[in-house]
């Protein structure tokens, strides 16, 4: 499913941010993937993800990986520490397994939370990791 503009503009992403990638449910990568804008992932991604845009976790999704993104919606599977310098969104039936950190965290009721939550009016420097913040 792509997103609407209505469905855009209810999570804050602006114009800048419309999807430029999609990897669809039948896919699988394993790498490092860096973009601008907005990447959609519905397939299986294994590897490090590095952005200032937004990454969405679409449900059939499995994200095996370390995240340093602005801005984050989880509706998948996401296993990995997650750094978000804006929000981390994570809607049910989103599963996350790992440790977060954002200015800004929302969860739905319904979803599946193993980690630890650090909330943060800046983000961390680039060399400082998510395990490291306490």
């Amino acid at each position: 499913m792509l997103w609407t503009n209505l469905q855009i503009e209810r999570t804050g992403m602006t114009k800048r941010d419309e999807i430029n990638a999609f990897l669809g449910e039948n896919t699988e990568f394993e790498g490092r993937l860096s973009f601008e804008g907005a990447v959609r992932i519905d397939g299986h991604f294994k590897g490090e993800i590095d952005s200032e845009g937004t990454l969405i976790v679409g449900e059939t999704a499995v994200v095996e990986s370390e995240v340093r993104v602005s801005h984050i919606i989880i509706s998948g599977e996401m296993r990995g520490n997650i750094l978000a310098s804006k929000k981390i969104e994570i809607h049910a039936p989103g599963k996350v397994f790992g440790n977060i950190c954002a200015p800004a965290v929302v969860m739905d009721e319904g979803v599946v939370f193993e980690g630890t939550c650090a909330m943060q009016k800046e983000a961390l420097p680039k060399d400082e990791s998510v395990d490291e913040v306490k």
